[in-house]
């Protein structure tokens, strides 16, 4: 007795098409991967583009930035009209008012300064915040050291505008600066929301320059810093936001720029069709940290907990 002939995949796919009343095999989706591929193109083209425009305005970051207080003059200025009338003594100085929105500190990346947040600041500026930059110097060996300096910049901001806390916007390494201030050092009294661009939260092993500079090697799975963060942090006041984008190619694998902690209140936020260089600076990334950070802080639903972010 003879048996037909096996049938191939294809065939076997054909009739049971026609039995079933199928579309035919030329109508089924393409697979996702040239999609993928294109997009990584373009999120490369536009790395590229950006690493061209952070290389330009890189100098102009380099001078720290003024504090906002008005100078101290160093002499009377030149007039010709009569002096005015002198001001009744006061009996008490009046208080700083804080404005509303408590400031807004932005961290920068390894090796960068305060120009990477150039479309940020604008941002942030043209909706009532006050955006302030910190720069730590490129040779700092370790993420205590930076954080401390952070904290110390805090304090002076609090001081000197009244609010008693403040937000803060970390890129990369800046993020990773931030949340040790926020976690081990006390921070989380006075950041109520920290936004993280790209950060390696749970160790990247991307990290160039590891065998040279110590605080890139912090920043690889397993360091002390990393598994410092791991430990516990019962009762953390701050709010935390992460973005992170899945055509990222410093962080490997891409969820570890994703803030997973059960002891932390956690947004993540994925960004899709952009890179590692281009999150602090893409226009619908700012406006999407913009409303991060005027979110408030209770009350919100459950489903905001994630949430996708499309730059492309």
């Amino acid at each position: 007795m003879k048996f037909p002939p096996p049938l191939s995949p294809l065939t076997h796919l054909t009739h049971l098409a026609r039995r079933t009343r199928l579309p035919p095999l030329t109508r089924l989706p393409r697979p996702p991967g040239p999609r993928l591929s294109s997009a990584l193109l373009g999120a490369t083209a536009l790395e590229l583009f950006v690493l061209a425009g952070r290389l330009a305005v890189y100098p102009f970051g380099l001078a720290p930035e003024r504090d906002g207080t008005a100078p101290a003059e160093t002499g009377p200025p030149a007039t010709t009209d009569p002096p005015a009338p002198a001001p009744a003594p006061a009996t008490t100085v009046p208080p700083v008012v804080p404005s509303a929105a408590p400031p807004v500190v932005l961290l920068h990346g390894f090796i960068d300064n305060r120009s990477a947040f150039v479309v940020l600041r604008r941002t942030l500026a043209r909706h009532g915040r006050r955006p302030e930059s910190l720069n730590y110097s490129p040779l700092t060996r370790d993420v205590r050291t930076a954080a401390g300096l952070l904290g110390r910049h805090v304090e002076e901001i609090c001081a000197r505008t009244g609010h008693s806390r403040v937000d803060i916007v970390g890129h990369s390494l800046g993020g990773l600066i931030a949340r040790y201030y926020v976690q081990r050092l006390g921070g989380d009294r006075r950041v109520r929301t920290l936004v993280t661009l790209g950060t390696p939260h749970g160790g990247t092993a991307v990290a160039p320059g590891a065998g040279v500079h110590p605080i890139v090697r912090q920043m690889r799975g397993g360091s002390s810093v990393i598994e410092e963060l791991r430990g516990p942090a019962p009762g953390c006041r701050t709010r935390f936001v992460s973005f992170w984008s899945e055509l990222d190619q410093v962080m490997v694998p891409v969820g570890t720029a994703c803030v997973d902690h059960p002891d932390l209140d956690a947004v993540n936020v994925r960004v899709t069709g952009i890179g590692h260089l281009a999150l602090p600076v893409h226009p619908t990334v700012a406006a999407a940290v913009r409303e991060a950070l005027e979110a408030p802080e209770a009350g919100e639903d459950d489903d905001a907990a994630t949430g996708t972010t499309s730059a492309a």
